[in-house]
């Protein structure tokens, strides 16, 4: 079982296992790691711990970032400024329906990476040979999707707080409309929209939520129809009330209610024909 740590390199990004290679390692320290991308910076999120069944060939922590690391990832933050205000020239040149969201470059320099949307596939080797040309390195186009637009840029939703996919999502779930029917919310996609164009992802918290609670209030609710017919039991057989004289032995240990008093109708008919009983007897004799 090979020992590994968990490292991101952006913030709210996934977080990757790289094997530690016998390099000294904490959780907070900054490793130098050779990613699918080239060689990078990462943070330790998780400390070291043993991965088993791992079947996947890992990637090594090569070493701790040193200070000649930290100065050149900072010096890439002005090649990357470079690469970006270039290539949007150059878009803007060829007329290609693009829109660049940022650029990235690997602190061994060997690669430039653009990030950008667009509504559909764009033929962007003319470009590529111009960033060639004009930063001598390998050049990668990545067509990203809207939430990860929003994600990358960053802004405010309706609520006024910064966005979810920015603060701490690290990935984005499925969101249908689905869930906001069973918020009993109005269903106008401007108002259930987020900065992106997409259904908020806060509808999906609020949905999850709602269910446990339902699922919580179904199982609450048999509960307590049991006892309430428990407790109702049990006032019945320890009433306070007085029995009746005529009432038996057996009927009051046992608790059973008495006989329901009879309505004013039935009363009034029993005494009428108690009257002509009474009247009947008095003639025969």
């Amino acid at each position: 079982m090979p020992e590994v740590i968990g490292v991101r390199f952006k913030s709210c990004g996934k977080i990757y296992d790289f094997e530690v290679n016998g390099v000294e390692v904490q959780e907070g320290d900054l490793v130098v790691v050779e990613s699918e991308l080239g060689l990078s910076i990462g943070n330790v999120i998780l400390g070291r711990h043993s991965l088993e069944d791992s079947d996947r060939e890992l990637k090594k922590v090569i070493r701790k970032a040193t200070e000649e690391d930290l100065h050149q990832s900072q010096e890439n933050k002005n090649l990357e400024t470079e690469a970006r205000e270039y290539s949007l020239e150059r878009i803007m040149a060829r007329g290609l329906p693009m829109k660049l969201i940022c650029t990235e470059v690997t602190l061994d320099r060997k690669r430039i990476i653009f990030y950008f949307t667009a509504e559909k596939r764009i033929d962007f080797r003319e470009l590529v040979k111009d960033l060639a040309a004009k930063f001598k390195t390998r050049i990668e186009m990545r067509q990203i999707g809207v939430r990860d637009e929003a994600k990358i840029v960053g802004g405010k939703g309706i609520c006024g707080r910064e966005l979810c996919c920015m603060k701490f999502l690290t990935s984005f779930e499925p969101v249908s409309i689905k869930m906001a029917k069973k918020q009993e919310l109005v269903l106008n996609t401007g108002k259930l929209s987020g900065v992106c164009g997409r259904l908020m992802c806060c509808l999906g918290f609020e949905y999850s939520e709602l269910s446990q609670e339902d699922t919580a209030l179904t199982e609450e609710n048999s509960i307590s129809i049991s006892e309430d017919e428990e407790a109702f039991g049990m006032i019945v057989a320890a009433s306070d009330s007085p029995p009746e004289v005529n009432e038996p032995l057996a009927q009051r240990e046992t608790g059973s209610p008495s006989p329901a008093p009879q309505s004013a109708k039935q009363e009034y008919q029993g005494k009428h024909r108690r009257r002509r009983r009474r009247r009947g007897r008095f003639h025969g004799n």
